[in-house]
């Protein structure tokens, strides 16, 4: 394709960001003409497409001379027919050429266009307060140049001129920067009296190029009057505003991150159609957004609103506009509201799916409502939908993984899609890697992963045998939906696809545990991984139990200390009783097959000094856990040390508090003494007494 290349004007030419003169004489253009053929060649100065890209530059553009663009803007402001007088652009231009038609030098040319420019500055309103109030900004953005007292002083300064005037400041491009910096170093009487100014023209600002941004300042810097100031003024326009290019983003931005929830009401309803952004009930209480309950109210409404909704909703697709936050909300309030196999779900599965490059899919997976939306999609949709819907993330799993809401279509991806290879193609490799055997790098990128608030939740998600334990009430309620869902749109038995999925993602992970206990050991977050996995894994796990028993014996000192926490302590009392307590059947949850870990645990503590280390410290419970623990076969030895230290056990106990009722009748707890240490000392105290009724 040809290069790209602005007409040349008819007395030069530009080749390789320089003018070339051509070799001309005096009287090649007539005086007469020469106004007119000027007007006629550079009064566009469009960019016109070249067959050649030589000689153009290094961007392919041949660019006009500053000389050029004086004389452009001359003959803009000053070109005057046969019969007009001569206006000063007429003026500079014919000053521009001497008596033979040649031009002037470039100097003299660029002297006399600065002087027409500043003086068509001044003929503007608010030019002089507004040169004055440049000058002052020009100071006041350079922060740390600027000390504190003199900005004081600058600040109160540009108050005194721009106080009154701000509306004339804001819609320009170069003085509307001034007002954000006032607004920036301004106190809070300040900031009111510039919002109070601007009250009813915030709806104007958010549709400019620049001044959306002064907008957007005054919400951040200001208060919850100046909040309340500017929200109501976009109530009934929302649905020409989201689709609007300048004020589409300042919308949304207010929507997340500035309007309350009764504010965001009043924006999301207007979604619903023209009769919510007519007829707002603002002062009769509070208003819902929630579609279902507007539509349980009004029953006739639901194909007008859905239709509505629908519409807006496919418009701004359409144009690419998925990035809002407000979209993906109306997206979830629709899709909430449309039944399983129904023609409108259809429809609406095909529009995630329509978007070629993904963009839609990929925008709505990190929000929390867009989260949401694909995963229903997810459980609505068959698999050839499911299939579509994953290829979109391929490349992007691990950034789900760590984002907030993003983890979340993970989850629904192994509790709905029915062919588990697919999943562990897809997705495992991009968490755990590619290959069972990790690398250095790998092992790195895993700790990592394990010991982030949301990334291991995606990991340890098949293991965990309470959800609560890794999500809040909010995501247990999405995935309980799903569930619901799943049960009409998915063939294969949950427990046999989490078994198969286990299968698949298991080699890596108790590799990791085999060859890096004592990294995972000093995060609780990598305590509970290992508490999870060991005992739900179907995998060889011999050399990671081997592993974590050998903590007991480090020398390391960062290792010694992690043993001191409870969360070790959980770790360690979990794997010794055999597994996990299911608090929902109030027993434990034994591994199959067994773990035998109080074997290898109580092997490893050779002596009676390291039991009774264990027996006394604030992780006693571990003791009195193996104590109790089924299938352990030195319980009896293990009595005898505890008999025979009974002295250190006591001393660690501390005495036994009276436990007074509070005024409302129940105990109060008392944190005197190691309650473990207690129970042990009441455990060997029950099996004496057994053992002396026996033998009477």
């Amino acid at each position: 394709m040809g290069g790209i290349k602005r007409k040349q004007n008819a007395s030069y030419d530009i080749q390789i960001g320089r003018m070339k003169k051509r070799k001309q004489g005096p009287s090649s253009i007539p005086k007469s003409e020469l106004t007119p053929n000027l007007e006629a060649e550079t009064d566009s100065d469009p960019i016109v497409e070249s067959d050649t890209t030589e000689d153009s530059g290094d961007d392919a553009v041949s660019w006009p001379s500053d000389y050029d663009e004086d004389l452009h803007e001359q003959l803009e402001d000053g070109a005057e027919g046969p019969n007009q007088e001569p206006t000063n652009g007429s003026r500079a231009m014919a000053q521009a050429y001497n008596s033979n038609g040649a031009p002037n030098s470039s100097k003299e040319a660029h002297a006399k266009q600065k002087v027409l420019a500043q003086e068509r500055k001044a003929a503007k309103p608010n030019a002089d307060s507004i040169a004055r109030s440049k000058k002052l900004w020009e100071r006041l953005r350079r922060k740390s140049h600027v000390p504190r007292k003199e900005r004081k002083k600058l600040v109160a300064e540009l108050f005194d001129i721009i106080t009154g005037h701000v509306r004339d400041f804001v819609l320009k491009h170069d003085s509307v920067r001034v007002v954000q910096t006032a607004i920036k170093y301004a106190n809070r009487d300040q900031r009111k009296m510039i919002a109070k100014e601007l009250k009813g023209e915030y709806r104007n600002l958010a549709e400019s190029r620049y001044a959306k941004f002064l907008l957007g300042k005054l919400l951040v810097h200001g208060d919850k009057e100046i909040r309340d100031m500017i929200v109501p003024e976009f109530y009934g326009h929302v649905r020409r505003l989201i689709k609007h290019p300048e004020a589409s983003w300042i919308l949304d931005d207010i929507y997340r991150g500035v309007a309350t929830s009764q504010q965001r009401d009043y924006l999301l309803r207007e979604w619903f159609g023209a009769e919510f952004a007519i007829f707002r009930s603002e002062g009769e209480g509070l208003v819902t957004s929630v579609l279902e309950s507007i539509l349980a109210q009004n029953p006739e409404k639901r194909k007008p609103v859905m239709h509505a909704l629908h519409d807006l909703i496919n418009q701004l697709v359409q144009k690419k506009s998925t990035g809002f936050t407000m979209l993906h909300d109306a997206m979830r309030q629709y899709m909430l509201n449309i039944s399983t196999g129904s023609a409108q779900m259809t429809e609406f599965i095909e529009l995630l799916k329509g978007d070629e490059e993904g963009d839609l899919l990929k925008n709505l997976a990190f929000t929390k409502s867009g989260a949401g939306v694909v995963s229903m999609a997810l459980a609505y949709g068959n698999a050839k939908d499911r299939k579509l819907i994953l290829r979109a993330y391929k490349n992007l799993f691990s950034q789900l993984a760590f984002d907030e809401h993003g983890h979340q279509i993970i989850l629904t991806a192994y509790d709905v899609i029915d062919d588990t290879v697919l999943i562990s193609k897809s997705i495992f490799p991009e968490l755990i890697g590619k290959s069972a055997d990790i690398d250095e790098s790998q092992t790195e990128a895993l700790i990592a992963a394990v010991n982030h608030k949301f990334s291991r939740i995606p990991i340890l998600y098949l293991f965990a045998n309470r959800r609560e334990s890794l999500m809040d009430t909010t995501e247990i309620g999405l995935l309980d939906t799903v569930h619901s869902i799943r049960t009409e749109t998915s063939k294969k038995d949950p427990t046999t696809r989490r078994k198969e999925l286990i299968t698949h993602i298991s080699s890596p992970l108790v590799s990791l545990i085999a060859n890096n206990a004592g990294k995972l050991v000093q995060s609780s977050f990598g305590c509970q991984f290992i508490m999870e996995v060991l005992p739900g894994t179907n995998s060889d796990r011999e050399l990671a139990l081997k592993a974590v028993v050998a903590l007991t014996q480090s020398e390391i000192s960062e290792v010694k200390e992690a043993l001191k926490t409870s969360a070790a302590g959980r770790l360690f009392k979990t794997l010794v009783q055999g597994g996990p307590y299911d608090i929902q059947h109030q027993k434990i949850r034994f591994a199959d097959p067994a773990l035998g870990f109080h074997n290898m645990f109580f092997a490893a503590l050779q002596t009676s000094d390291q039991l009774l280390e264990w027996a006394t410290s604030d992780n006693s419970f571990v003791i009195l856990a193996l104590l109790e623990a089924e299938g352990f076969e030195n319980k009896e030895r293990l009595r005898k040390t505890l008999e025979n230290g009974r002295e250190r056990l006591e001393e660690a106990a501390g005495p036994r508090p009276f436990v007074p009722k509070a005024e409302n009748g129940q105990k109060e707890k008392s944190r005197d003494g190691n309650k473990g240490v207690q129970l042990l000392l009441e455990n060997l105290a029950k099996h004496s007494t057994i053992a002396e009724e026996a033998g009477l």
